[in-house]
């Protein structure tokens, strides 16, 4: 895992999107605050993202760019 604290931030946010997505009772219980989580926590890994010390990782710039988000937390947790 790397050890940057600024990876480590965004790992915490990737990780919260996957909890939210998981989240199967929230979005039956109420899917208009759910999906305005999920939207916030997808602005937060964009700026997130957009912070990261350059130069970044060819291939983990591209998980970012396609959205893979799964794959960029495997690659920080490398």
């Amino acid at each position: 895992m790397s050890s940057d604290p600024a990876y480590l931030t965004l790992a915490t946010a990737l990780e919260t999107r996957l909890a939210l997505i998981a989240d199967r009772d929230w979005v039956t219980r109420d899917s208009a605050s759910h999906l305005a989580a999920l939207q916030e926590i997808s602005e937060k890994i964009e700026t997130l993202a957009a912070e990261l010390p350059r130069p970044v990782n060819g291939e983990f710039a591209h998980f970012l760019e396609r959205r893979s988000y799964d794959k960029a937390l495997a690659w920080i947790r490398g």
